[in-house]
């Protein structure tokens, strides 16, 4: 069992609050996405759950059991970082093999074979293993990398944007890849990134963080329909949610600062009429850049819609969301 636990874990780096009350648990084996922008304590928590930092205040558990007091090598967790951090002189295999290699294993050679070749066949990496680690492309380089972390085969899987430093393709690609490999091993993971799209293709549940505080948890689905504020709502979606004065259709609830449509959560062809600014024609879709009062917008059309820049079109919100002068959702 691998469930995590943090009861109002805190953590100040002088004057500033990397963490702040952060309470949150991870079920045994799930996906969960810690998603937020630089500087919202995602790396942070990580380095506290590792052991690599300690916290000012509050707890720590690891299948059940407090963890404040082990070393980060008692806690049985494995890191994989943005950053490959192979060993270029080596092998493939034998980068693979190094953890197990460690005088606190002691790993028969047998065994160490055996689950090099296990892991390299997940990676599909088993034609590369005699390759020096300076012959692999930055994708195979990654997966040689998160190799390393599954080869231990420890209770939790740490990442901190693994994939932030690979080329498009290549990141599609390996959230595929991660998430097969979280379905066939069961294993607990908590992931790190600023990216929306990890977030909503690979998580079980979803943190959102802000400024060391944890600001909504729930898969996915959840927080993209019914985000707690319009810093949760504007994290997930793309293209980002348009945020609009509430009263810029009518018919807003009373104490509504803002209103916020999800780009396909706008009806065309009745309501208020929008100037057509650009017309983005991306083959599975087309996506309309509008004006409306000085207001950007923008919307999804059919692929194969004939609206060019110019045009008018009338729009009207539907399913909207409305937050408050503080940003905080209206019920």
């Amino acid at each position: 069992m691998a469930e995590v636990v943090l009861r109002g874990v805190s953590k100040h780096y002088g004057e500033t609050a990397a963490l702040d009350d952060m309470s949150m648990t991870v079920a045994d084996g799930a996906f969960v996405v810690l998603l937020g922008p630089t500087g919202a304590g995602k790396t942070t928590t990580l380095r506290l759950i590792a052991g690599l930092e300690a916290p000012d205040g509050g707890d720590i558990l690891i299948g059940g059991r407090s963890v404040l007091r082990d070393t980060p090598a008692e806690r049985d967790v494995a890191m994989v970082f943005q950053q490959y951090s192979l060993y270029p002189h080596l092998s493939v295999r034998d980068n693979l093999a190094f953890p197990l290699r460690s005088p606190a294993l002691r790993t028969p050679e047998a065994e160490i074979t055996r689950k090099v070749a296990e892991v390299a066949e997940v990676l599909h990496i088993s034609h590369k293993l005699d390759n020096k680690a300076t012959a692999l492309s930055g994708g195979e380089m990654q997966r040689v990398s998160i190799g390393r972390a599954l080869v231990r085969a420890p209770q939790l899987f740490l990442m901190d944007e693994p994939l932030s430093s690979l080329d498009a393709k290549l990141r599609a690609d390996l959230r595929v890849e991660l998430k097969r490999i979280h379905a066939s091993l069961g294993r607990t993971l908590l992931y790190v990134t600023h990216d929306q799209i990890e977030a909503m293709t690979m998580a079980t549940e979803v943190g959102v963080l802000d400024q060391g505080r944890l600001v909504q948890f729930g898969t996915p689905r959840e927080i993209y329909e019914s985000p707690v504020s319009l810093y949760v709502a504007a994290r997930l979606g793309q293209p980002r949610i348009n945020a609009l004065p509430a009263g810029l259709f009518g018919g807003a609830p009373r104490g509504a600062k803002t209103i916020g449509l999800r780009p396909e959560h706008i009806r065309l062809g009745e309501g208020r009429d929008a100037e057509v600014v650009r017309v983005e024609r991306l083959g599975d879709q087309t996506r309309l850049h509008l004006r409306l009062d000085g207001h950007d917008i923008v919307t999804l059309t059919d692929p194969h819609s004939d609206l060019e820049t110019g045009d008018s079109l009338a729009i009207t919100p539907r399913d909207a969301l409305y937050f408050d002068a503080s940003g905080n959702r209206l019920s």
